[in-house]
């Protein structure tokens, strides 16, 4: 892997949420980090932990998992670009588990590194800022989505979401991307169960909002399924929302939608 592929995609996500100079780019590419590979729900952090370094993804998915049910609900989920512990900067104690949702590539920064940047940057430090900010907010919206949406129009928003913050790092292109769910996974970010999860995946294929075939989901409608979704990105905190590709040509669909459970 390229020696400053962790800046640039730390830049990326920066840079949707806020301007920033070269002189902070210059600052953010003197970042030192070490680079992991992760194999699907292999455990990144457990509760308890106090880690010195923040873990920032560049390539696949991650999720929070609050495993104290033994339900293991998945409460946030994570794109390239995203520092998904950066509150430990502040914080250190982790309070759930992290781990990776597909194969996944993470670089992991000293925390020391992210106080000179606050320190140096005044910018930099209002753009981790809102990093954390629209975590928080990506949050209260997904309580939302579970206390007053159904099942098809949660599951529509995820996809709406993650197709979102996927463009805005210069991923999705096409309204193409992989898949970062099992059957269980997503019943486990929807509240609902892997059997509905199923249900809920083959009728929005049914309304040809989408292909969802192995590990590759294509939204085909995406105006449709933003409609369905209540979708608005606001939330994100995403300084210009990426323009989409609103004509992907619809296609067969033949395969089923999931994967029936996640490795182990």
């Amino acid at each position: 892997m390229q020696a400053g592929f962790a800046f640039t995609k730390l830049a990326d996500r920066l840079t949707s949420l806020l301007e920033l100079s070269s002189d902070d780019l210059e600052l953010l590419s003197r970042m030192p980090s070490s680079i992991r590979s992760f194999v699907p729900h292999e455990e990144i952090w457990r509760k308890g932990d106090e880690p010195a370094a923040c873990c920032l993804l560049l390539q696949g998915y991650l999720c929070w998992k609050d495993t104290d049910a033994g339900t293991g609900q998945i409460t946030a989920i994570y794109v390239p670009g995203d520092v998904p512990d950066l509150f430990t900067t502040i914080v250190p104690r982790v309070t759930a588990q992290l781990c990776a949702l597909s194969p996944a590539v993470a670089a992991f920064v000293p925390h020391a590194f992210f106080g000179e940047a606050r320190a140096h940057s005044a910018r930099l430090a209002q753009a981790l800022s809102l990093l954390m900010l629209a975590d928080a907010a990506a949050l209260r919206t997904w309580l939302t989505n579970l206390g007053s949406r159904d099942s098809l129009s949660r599951v529509a928003h995820l996809i709406c979401e993650v197709t979102m913050r996927l463009r805005a790092v210069g991923l999705g292109r096409d309204l193409r991307f992989p898949s970062p769910f099992t059957q269980s996974d997503l019943a486990a970010i929807c509240g609902i169960s892997p059997v509905h999860a199923n249900r809920t995946i083959q009728d929005l294929r049914r309304r040809a909002l989408l292909h969802w075939h192995s590990r590759t989901i294509t939204v085909t409608d995406w105006d449709g399924l933003t409609r369905l979704a209540g979708f608005r990105p606001d939330y994100l905190m995403l300084r210009q929302p990426p323009a989409l590709d609103l004509q992907t040509p619809v296609q067969h669909d033949p395969g089923p939608p999931l994967e029936s459970s996640a490795p182990g």
